[in-house]
């Protein structure tokens, strides 16, 4: 019988590869989110919501490749490709908006991104999945109907964050070979090295031209002031 599913593939990626799969990530983010928003615009608020959740999802693969290129071990880049193809593991940033409005400037503001006991990424793929569908929900038999449970409210502050979130640059080979020589020999193991070595990953990006001269902005985002 002819093979008719795609293979994913599960293997090493060098730093060219990142990169491109970086940018097609970010680039397909900004498709969805101008999608989600002409959706928006149109009065189709169930399914711009959960456009948008896919475009949140899709600009989430970026942190999750730059993890893949670190790596040392059959069993970590398992766990990353796995966590790759994870839906709630390519949308827990999508809080990110709402810490920052109540206060967030340093990285140990954003803890709650990443908190294991936090249900924040199940309820964006559970509003995903109640814009595009209909389902039979409760102990009660009650029918969900997108066009009744997502509101106008809930679908622009989504469109608003998956806008927000693919508006990245696009990054280089020389990029990540900078963010590997830094981060790898701590990746995991310290950190504290890997705060210092975003600090340094950052100072490198400055002097190469990748980032503006002047202030190390990640120095202060990272260790926070002093």
């Amino acid at each position: 019988m002819k093979q008719t599913k795609l293979e994913s593939y599960k293997g090493l990626l060098d730093c060219a590869q990142i990169a491109e799969g970086i940018n097609a990530s970010n680039a397909n983010a900004r498709r969805l989110a101008t999608d989600a928003q002409t959706l928006l615009d149109a009065g189709s608020y169930a399914t711009a919501a959960s456009l948008a959740a896919l475009a949140i999802e899709e600009s989430g693969k970026a942190s999750i490749l730059r993890a893949i290129v670190l790596t040392v071990d059959d069993k970590a880049l398992k766990l990353e490709w796995r966590r790759y193809r994870s839906h709630t593991s390519k949308n827990c940033h999508w809080i990110f908006a709402d810490l920052v409005a109540k206060g967030a400037k340093h990285l140990s503001d954003l803890r709650p991104i990443y908190d294991d006991a936090s249900d924040h990424p199940n309820v964006l793929d559970q509003v995903k999945q109640l814009g595009f569908y209909t389902d039979c929900l409760g102990a009660g038999a009650h029918w969900s109907v997108p066009a009744d449970v997502i509101d106008v409210e809930l679908a622009t502050a989504l469109v608003n964050s998956a806008k927000l979130f693919s508006q990245r640059s696009p990054v280089t080979e020389r990029e990540i070979q900078l963010w590997v020589e830094h981060l790898k020999p701590v990746w995991n193991k310290d950190f504290q090295g890997m705060k210092q070595a975003l600090v340094n990953c950052y100072s490198a990006m400055q002097v190469e031209g990748f980032q503006d001269e002047g202030h190390n902005k990640m120095e202060e985002f990272v260790l926070g002031p002093r």
